[in-house]
């Protein structure tokens, strides 16, 4: 069944200004990684290892168990992986989205919370590029969180930083306070096991930096993805480290390969 395609935020940010380096919204943040002080980790069962796209041997579940995705798609999940998230395009070039929980049990995968989200507002690439205004397609690990706020009860390793602040105006003339008071890095060109504020891109700045999950401000990003902010808390209390979780993540077509 066809889900309900919605609308969510902006992108984030690297090491540098947010509206310079990152995927995400406009508006300037500061260039603070945090210390470890400011840290709030749980096991990371992720090695951190280059961040690029996550391929595996596919994962045994049955494929219709995963809805949405294509034998392609399903070939990248990482045969440990029980927790998925899809995130899916409305079009290649729309900028509205939705995000569904994914959780693998001993009688399959089990739908759980969906969410209305945004994406880029150029829509969808396969071949990432700085400033291109599109969010790249593939399937990525979910190593490391933070934000400007306190740990809402996050299991992944959480870095709390002054640097998660944000101001200015997203693409519609919506305000971008707030947008990175708690982010998810997409595990897209960045060094894991790091804040999601790190400044080091395996692949090099022009490939795209500072994709995330992030609060949705109401409007397009600049190439992360945003889901309303009581749904971000949520996800950030269910990813599991111990449990590999991913996000597949692109438009409805490129999924379904």
């Amino acid at each position: 069944m066809r889900l309900p395609l919605h609308s969510v935020a902006p992108a984030a940010a690297g090491i540098l200004a947010l509206a310079l380096v990152s995927g995400c919204a406009s508006g300037t943040a500061q260039p603070d990684t945090g210390s470890r002080a400011d840290v709030t980790a749980g096991p990371n069962s992720v090695a951190p290892a280059a961040a690029r796209d996550a391929t595996a041997t596919p994962t045994p579940a049955l494929p219709d168990q995963l809805p949405h995705l294509g034998s392609a798609m399903l070939a990248r999940i990482p045969a440990n992986s029980t927790q998925v998230i899809e995130a899916i395009g409305a079009g290649p070039n729309s900028p509205d989205a939705t995000v569904v929980f994914f959780q693998r049990t001993a009688t399959g995968w089990k739908a759980g919370d969906t969410w209305p989200a945004h994406d880029a507002l150029k829509g969808w690439t396969i071949d990432k590029h700085q400033g291109d205004l599109r969010t790249p397609i593939g399937v990525f690990t979910l190593t490391d969180a933070g934000g400007l706020l306190a740990n809402p009860g996050a299991k992944l390793p959480y870095y709390r930083s002054s640097g998660f602040a944000i101001s200015g105006k997203g693409f519609e003339g919506e305000p971008l306070a707030g947008a990175f008071d708690y982010v998810i890095a997409i595990d897209y060109n960045r060094k894991t096991g790091v804040s999601p504020l790190d400044g080091t891109y395996p692949l090099g700045y022009d490939k795209g930096t500072g994709v995330w999950l992030h609060v949705d401000h109401g409007g397009p990003t600049h190439g992360c993805v945003s889901i309303p902010r009581p749904d971000i808390i949520s996800l950030l209390q269910q990813l599991d480290p111990s449990q590999h979780p991913v996000i597949v993540m692109g438009d409805a077509a490129a999924l379904a390969r």
